[in-house]
């Protein structure tokens, strides 16, 4: 099946407006007759719950943690894009747009990247008039910084917990709405079905994590804004309760997933220093503005950082790359201290880390000033490291933190299944194979406060509002299947918790579809993941009670969905035979090691249809136009 992207034609700077103006709108006192479910309440999630509460819909909210304040957008810490061309240096929209099409190595929708560029002045000014405390110069003006990708300042930040301040802010907006009646939130609850009626989402089946209850609720329309999947890795910078299972339910009832190989190694993260490990911790790529990337010229040099004098020292990002220097996009930063650490040149215990150094920026600007932008990063990395990165080095290396694929949509952001809505990083609709640092939390919130507000109003103006509750029997049915799935996790009663079954397929899918993809890597992947899943359904041990918080139940189903999920990853990696962005297969590379993309042909949005237990997942297409950037290898030398 060829897919239909919907994506407006013409001028496209006046794309989004026009698109706008020719959609169906729904007013006001009819807004209040629909019921609408949006599950997730991150940036993306409650961002659009606030904002179509303020429309006047009804609005039912969902989340898995105990309040919807600790959503995992909490966790970002660098910044925020938008193109306000502050610092007067040549930044517009136009400039963003190409940055994040170059970026995306070229993978993206152009129509859905030009209208993200547009509003992302708009998201400055809202979360300003909320009063996210964004970092100002002495004379009160808003300060930028640089990230990856780009050689303009255009992100916007607080220090280094810019997603928690973002989150407040739209969760004030979301209170208000709560206040107002207009929003009802549903804490600590897990999605696990989505309920589809005659081809359409009208609600969906979850789980109430404290009394175990299974409960079915309906909507008009439902909104999934449920993050990334990169917790298939098992260790990554996500929170350890991020997983596919939302978005792999929904898949099961026939969305399309779009570009499930497209995953984000991300550059600074603290390394990995055991088994002991459950998750991985992020230091912002802002960090990458002041710090200086580096490893020893010389292999299996292990002395102290310190004591390895300047000209014994390899700056490689800065000698491979003069134009952009240690501000390359993630992927090629990640896959360079890749090449380091396998010469031989990592640094620390394991070998697998590189130094990012500060000395000259606290030589140049003053310690005070260094602890001004990143006082809280360094603290957090001195409480988790123990060394004070102002005197020695950090030691970082890449690790999983965000996943550019996710289910398919339009440009309405609507999948496949009519009334189905999908927000943020839940969708695959503008990073491409790669994501930009600080376009993240751009993404979620012109999701959340600028697009969906207008999408879904077509769809429910051609819909009777109520004309589906959970008096259905498809609601019946998916009740009664998720408590048998239930059952059957708990019946099992073998050797092996979820945890240890998670770590075996994060070892398979780190070591085979991770930094570096090829035939036989992936081959491999996709013969030992079935027999993993196949030991699963014969040996997980899962105690416990399924009427009361049970945290081992909850994960053996995220391990049950990530055990589905990552076969299909691993047959997209091995179907897309190019690399691009953050898909990197050896066979498909330029002479000096970087990405060699196919455009002739994988120029295209690879969507895939779930067709049943043990069966291949069948390949439907999005051709990808560029009309208004010209394809070019990408280049940041």
């Amino acid at each position: 099946m060829i897919l239909d992207g919907k994506c407006p034609t013409g001028p496209i700077e006046t794309s989004w407006d026009r698109h706008r103006f020719d959609m169906k709108l729904v007013n006001p006192a009819n807004k209040r007759k629909y019921k609408i479910l949006m599950v997730g309440t991150g940036l993306g999630g409650g961002a659009g719950a606030a904002t179509l509460g303020e429309l006047g819909y009804n609005v039912e909210c969902f989340c898995y943690q105990d309040s919807a304040r600790r959503a995992h957008s909490i966790a970002a810490q660098g910044g925020i894009n938008a193109a306000k061309a502050y610092p007067n240096d040549g930044d517009s929209i136009r400039r963003l747009f190409y940055d994040t099409i170059k970026g995306g190595d070229f993978r993206a929708r152009e129509a859905d990247v030009w209208r993200l560029s547009q509003v992302s002045n708009n998201i400055i000014d809202q979360c300003v008039a909320q009063g996210v405390p964004f970092a100002r110069d002495y004379a009160g003006y808003l300060v930028n910084r640089s990230f990856g990708g780009a050689q303009v300042s255009r992100t916007f930040y607080a220090r280094g917990q810019t997603g928690q301040q973002l989150l407040i802010g739209a969760y004030q907006s979301l209170s208000r709405q709560v206040k107002a009646g207009k929003v009802k939130i549903h804490n600590r609850r897990e999605m696990l079905d989505l309920v589809v009626v005659d081809g359409h989402a009208k609600g969906i089946t979850c789980r109430n994590l404290i009394t175990g209850e299974i409960e079915s609720h309906w909507g008009d329309a439902v909104v999934l804004a449920t993050g990334g999947y990169v917790n298939v890795f098992y260790l990554s910078t996500n929170a350890m309760g991020s997983s596919v299972t939302a978005n792999w339910k929904a898949a099961k009832k026939g969305a399309f997933f779009a570009n499930p190989c497209y995953t984000q190694i991300h550059p600074t993260c603290i390394p990995v220093t055991g088994d002991h490990q459950s998750k991985l911790t992020l230091m912002s790529e802002s960090l990458r503005n002041d710090g200086r990337v580096w490893v020893p010229k010389k292999a299996g040099d292990k002395r102290p950082a310190n004591e390895i004098p300047e000209d014994e020292r390899d700056y490689y990002l800065e000698t491979k790359y003069p134009s952009f220097g240690n501000l390359v996009p993630r992927d090629v930063a990640s896959r360079n201290a890749k090449l380091q650490a396998d010469a031989g040149k990592g640094v620390g215990a394991s070998g697998y880390a590189v130094n990012l150094d500060f000395r000259d920026a606290i030589k140049r600007d003053g310690e005070k000033a260094i602890r001004e932008r990143y006082g809280n990063l360094f603290q957090m990395y001195e409480k988790i490291v123990d060394e004070d990165a102002y005197k020695v080095p950090m030691r970082i290396y890449p690790a999983p933190h965000y996943c550019m694929g996710g289910l398919w949509v339009d440009y309405e952001l609507q999948s496949n299944v009519p009334g189905l809505f999908v927000l943020g990083e839940a969708n695959f609709s503008v990073h491409g194979a790669n994501r930009l640092g600080a376009s993240a939390l751009m993404q979620g919130l012109s999701d959340g406060y600028f697009v969906i507000p207008y999408t879904i109003g077509p769809y429910l103006a051609s819909t009777t509002p109520g004309a589906v509750t959970t008096d259905h029997d498809a609601f019946k049915e998916s009740k009664a299947q998720v408590e048998a799935n239930i059952e059957k996790l708990r019946n099992i009663k073998g050797n092996k918790t979820p945890f240890e079954f998670h770590r075996e397929l994060g070892k398979i899918m780190w070591d085979n579809v991770g930094m570096a993809r090829s035939e036989e890597s992936l081959k491999k992947a996709l013969t030992e993941i079935p027999k993993l899943r196949e030991e699963f359904w014969q040996n997980l041990k899962c105690v416990g009670n399924d009427k009361e918080v049970n945290q081992q139940l909850e994960n053996a189903g995220r391990v049950a969905d990530f055990l589905e999920f990552a076969e299909v990853l691993a047959f997209d990696a091995l179907n897309r035979k190019e690399s691009c962005g953050g898909h990197f297969r050896v066979e498909s590379q330029t002479e000096e090691g970087e990405a060699l993309r196919d455009d002739e042909n994988y120029a295209y949005v690879a969507a895939w249809e779930y067709k049943g237990e043990g069966k291949a997942p069948e390949l439907h297409k999005e051709p990808l136009k560029f009309e208004n950037i010209h394809l070019a290898q990408r280049s940041y030398k």
